[in-house]
């Protein structure tokens, strides 16, 4: 049975009393938003169910010989910085369920389970607000378990346990990338090293080809990965067949990009509102619960009560997305998308005057500085072309580090060998010649493609 078709399976078998106790996973960029559109938190009669990008299912049966209670454990707030930094999983803190014994049984980290969790930072929402937010408060008294919270410091506080491979308590979490890309290029590196030290050391030309062969690993798993994921978007696109589709409309003259009217959207399904920013970047968001989405606020300028942003918010009144006006519903269409956006979600929709929005003619400052989502709203905008060529690059948002500069300089020290005299050195020559293609070819096309098409600035919407 495909992929897809199991998909498209489980959500006709999902009954409706259930849709309200279903946590969605954070947004994710284009190579891996098969896990925003899949992975899922659920409950099914008295089991908790973890369902992966796969769509392979954990089931923990909730009462007796099973779960019995949840402790949510806050992020240490006397040192904010290393947890950030060094557990960004756990900067809003960690719910453990537990079986009668008080052994865990399953940690959900709570920033891996918000769809938001990218646009919003650690100081614009506490930890507590995550469990309404997620959704997770509300799947456990579905299940009927109690949740407590204690804090790391302090009497009775709890402290959790080093994980890492091995380590027996589940996790619920979400790798962007697959973890043979991870092996692929850490043994292309290593054996391109011992290889080329062999090869050196004892004199063995056939060694020479091995080590070029080794680091074409690298760049090979990346294009694997992207044209993988390139080819499960085009056939998910189906599942968006129903769809209402809402799609920018500029007013003229705001710096927009064919990347933004082109990748931007926000695509009504019948349980799911599907944000997806200018860089591709894909997050879902429930319409039902008290954690999805109940309601659109126009935001207006105190005085003269012009149109800047839509607030995409919850039943609690928490906003959940943030939409620019002057991008989204200021152009020719604007009034008649703003009317479509309303019927598709078929919320109540209301005005709200932002106070300190009186700004002084020539002001060039961002209206939603200072807001919470000040980022979502950035990235439901037009980028820079210098910042959109950051955020979708490969190599500076997915892989990090200097390997653009650093493996094709690795493989000058065997690309002479085209000129060689040797079978061997050939073919290490020719390998060399391939990695620095593989790993400069994709850069500079899409950086080409940004400049003088995707990302350049148009008159009109």
């Amino acid at each position: 049975m495909s992929e897809q078709v199991k998909a498209e399976q489980w959500a006709d078998e999902e009954a409706p009393g259930r849709r309200d106790a279903v946590v969605r996973p954070r947004g994710m960029r284009p190579h891996s938003v098969d896990v925003a559109r899949r992975a899922r938190l659920y409950a099914d009669g008295k089991t908790l169910v973890v369902r992966d990008r796969r769509l392979g299912e954990r089931r923990y049966p909730v009462g007796a010989g099973g779960i019995r209670r949840a402790v949510f454990v806050p992020p240490d707030a006397s040192d904010a910085w290393e947890t950030v930094s060094k557990r960004p999983a756990e900067r809003w803190g960690v719910l453990v369920f537990e079986n009668e014994e008080g052994h865990d049984v399953l940690y959900v980290p709570l920033a891996e389970w918000l769809p938001e969790a990218d646009v919003v930072g650690i100081l614009d929402l506490k930890p507590a607000k995550c469990l309404d937010r997620t959704g997770l408060r509300e799947l456990a008294a579905a299940l009927g378990i109690p949740v407590e919270e204690k804090p790391r410091s302090g009497a009775g506080g709890r402290e959790l346990p080093e994980t890492g491979p091995g380590h027996a308590v589940d996790r619920a979490v979400h790798r962007e990338l697959p973890r043979w890309h991870n092996w692929v290029r850490g043994l292309g590196a290593f054996g391109w090293l011992v290889a080329l030290v062999v090869a050196f050391a004892a004199d063995i030309d056939w060694c020479l080809p091995i080590a070029a062969g080794a680091l074409l690993a690298l760049p090979a798993a990346d294009s694997v990965v992207r044209v993988g994921a390139w080819w499960s978007n085009r056939r998910d696109g189906g599942r968006f067949a129903e769809a209402v589709v809402i799609t920018p409309d500029p007013a003229a003259g705001e710096g927009t990009t064919p990347r933004f009217l082109r990748t931007s959207s926000v695509r009504v399904l019948p349980g799911d509102v599907v944000l997806t920013d200018t860089v591709g970047r894909e997050r879902w968001l429930g319409r039902d619960g008290a954690h999805g989405v109940t309601r659109l606020v126009r935001l207006v300028s105190q005085g003269d009560r012009q149109p800047l942003g839509v607030e995409i918010r919850d039943h609690r009144g928490e906003v959940r997305a943030l939409l620019p006006w002057v991008h989204w519903f200021a152009g020719p269409q604007g009034r008649d998308r703003w009317q479509e956006t309303v019927s598709a979600l078929s919320v109540s929709a209301v005005d709200e005057e932002v106070p300190g929005t009186r700004r002084p003619a020539g002001t060039t400052k961002p209206w939603w500085n200072g807001h919470p989502l000040a980022a979502d709203a950035r990235m439901m905008s037009p980028l820079p072309a210098k910042d959109a060529r950051t955020e979708t690059s490969w190599h500076s948002s997915v892989i990090g580090g200097n390997e653009l500069l650093l493996v094709p300089l690795f493989s000058l020290v065997l690309i002479a060998g085209l000129f060689g005299d040797t079978v061997a050195a050939r073919l290490a020559g020719l390998f060399s010649a391939l990695t620095i293609v593989a790993e400069w070819g994709p850069a500079a096309t899409k950086s080409l493609i940004s400049r003088f098409y995707y990302d350049k600035p148009q008159e009109n919407a």
